[in-house]
């Protein structure tokens, strides 16, 4: 493990963009914290992302780290088509979307979604810019639909169009997604991000297909739509990971109910073991100044406090002038949180009623013996990264340390809160296995003299179940 790489609990997923995408930058952002890429599907073309994964899997092996990749699928985004430079709507006026392509004006503009005229209603309220136009439906008719511009403004090409109450009818996947998935898949990227997620459906739908490829990436739904929001429970319950997408999603419901809504998705979260990401405009002014705003810093720490798995930058690190700096402010506000704040030791019973729960309770009397103990650290043996996602859940004090033989599992674990992955394969007697993890946290400066350690494993440790021990450990 390289040293000089800096460790968080708490994750830092970095966009590449044309701001970060030669190898160089991507290794400087590693050194400096970066736990996860996101590769954003709605840019750049698969050459492009291609050569950004094989630089980063160059990089893990150049500094012995595991960063993974993520996948983030474009989804049913509504955009508009090409625009006139320099056109502007005025509030009042009459301003037509029509699904035929064309090259907009102040008075008309076109969006590649078919369904728009089948989808609004009269009276719906359609939304430009992350909100900055705001126009109301008056009719619509064939291919068109009308509307008055209630606040106007600078119409541009590409721009999103959001539509709050108005059920959308295109599928979470799309043609592209689906194409951008059969290159990615191959790729073995850990984690791909569902956009625009509304049912649990949507999710067996995007497992059901990478099953068939015979891939193991694992998905994140991200949560932009009311209908998400209502669906919460079985969304969760059905997928690997979530993103609060809060771009979309604070002109999708009312921006004054997202701060409680992240709350809630965080705390249902961390109860399921399901990692959380929280993402947009963590640190937005960056994309152009050295430093971050006080109210960005507070943004970062309160997510760290509601007890996020990681943190997102989006154009901050794609397209920002300072790409290095934003990780090196991120990183000195989750620093700074975990060393102060009471973000540790969620130890909630549980549930009776889950087939697992006597593993479940077994790594919960681990971390609560960790805590009891001060241990230097939790270690945890998997097959399956079943074991790492229930003890970061719990939220030990101590350092999480994983041993897996499935190397592939490495870098998925580098998502999660406050995982550190090793490959350990060899067929060894129980106490040969205790003593060979010691040696190697020990040789690798994470345990010393005197320190206290919680292993918890499976016996025989030769058949890879369960976890079913806790051991108490001092390095002598």
């Amino acid at each position: 493990m390289d040293q000089e790489i800096h460790f968080n609990k708490t994750k830092i997923v970095a966009t590449v963009g044309p701001a970060s995408n030669d190898k160089d930058m991507l290794r400087k952002l590693m050194k400096e914290g970066v736990d996860i890429f996101r590769l954003n599907f709605s840019h750049g073309t698969h050459a492009d992302h291609a050569q950004v994964i094989q630089y980063v899997r160059e990089l893990n092996e150049e500094l012995g780290s595991h960063v993974c990749l993520l996948q983030d699928l474009q989804g049913p985004k509504i955009r508009l088509g090409e625009v006139e430079k320099g056109a502007k709507i005025k509030t009042g006026q009459k301003f037509v979307i029509t699904t035929e392509d064309m090259v907009g004006n102040s008075e008309k503009a076109s969006t590649v979604y078919q369904g728009l005229p089948d989808d609004v209603e009269i009276g719906d309220i359609i939304l430009i810019d992350d909100g900055k136009i705001e126009l109301k439906v008056t009719g619509k008719s064939g291919k068109e639909v009308e509307t008055e511009v209630v606040f106007g403004g600078k119409i541009k090409s590409r721009k999103g169009i959001n539509m709050p109450f108005t059920k959308v009818s295109a599928p979470s996947l799309t043609e592209k997604d689906v194409k951008d998935l059969e290159f990615g898949l191959p790729h073995d990227i850990e984690w791909v991000a569902l956009s625009f997620v509304r049912t649990a459906e949507d999710i067996h739908d995007l497992r059901s297909r990478i099953q068939a490829a015979g891939k193991t990436s694992r998905i994140v739904a991200k949560i932009e739509k009311p209908e998400a929001i209502k669906n919460i429970d079985a969304i969760i319950e059905a997928t690997d990971a979530v993103m609060v997408a809060r771009g979309d999603l604070g002109v999708e419901i009312f921006m004054e109910e997202v701060p409680m809504a992240q709350k809630m998705i965080v705390e249902k979260c961390n109860k399921l073991s399901k990692p959380v990401i929280i993402a947009t405009q963590m640190m937005e002014s960056m994309i152009e100044n050295p430093r971050p705003t006080r109210a960005e810093t507070n943004d970062v720490a309160n997510a760290v406090m509601d007890g996020a798995d990681a943190l997102m930058l989006s154009a901050e690190t794609a397209a920002g002038l300072f790409p290095v700096e934003v990780i090196k402010s991120m990183v000195k506000t989750i620093t700074s949180v975990e060393r102060q704040a009471n973000v540790y030791y969620k130890h909630d019973l549980p549930d009776r009623e889950d087939p697992l729960y006597n593993h479940d309770a077994l790594i919960l009397g681990a971390c609560r013996l960790a805590k009891a103990t001060g241990a230097k650290a939790l270690i945890g043996m998997t097959a399956s990264g079943y074991t790492a996602f229930r003890l970061a859940a719990r939220r030990p004090k101590g350092h999480i340390f994983i041993f897996t033989s499935n190397r592939p599992l490495l870098n998925t674990m580098n998502l999660i809160w406050g995982v550190r992955g090793f490959y350990y394969d060899e067929e060894e007697s129980t106490d040969k296995t205790f003593a060979d993890i010691e040696d190697i946290l020990v040789k690798n400066g994470h345990l010393e003299k005197g320190d206290v350690f919680i292993t918890t494993a499976s016996m025989p440790i030769q058949d890879r179940a369960r976890t079913n021990t806790i051991k108490f450990n001092v390095v002598d």
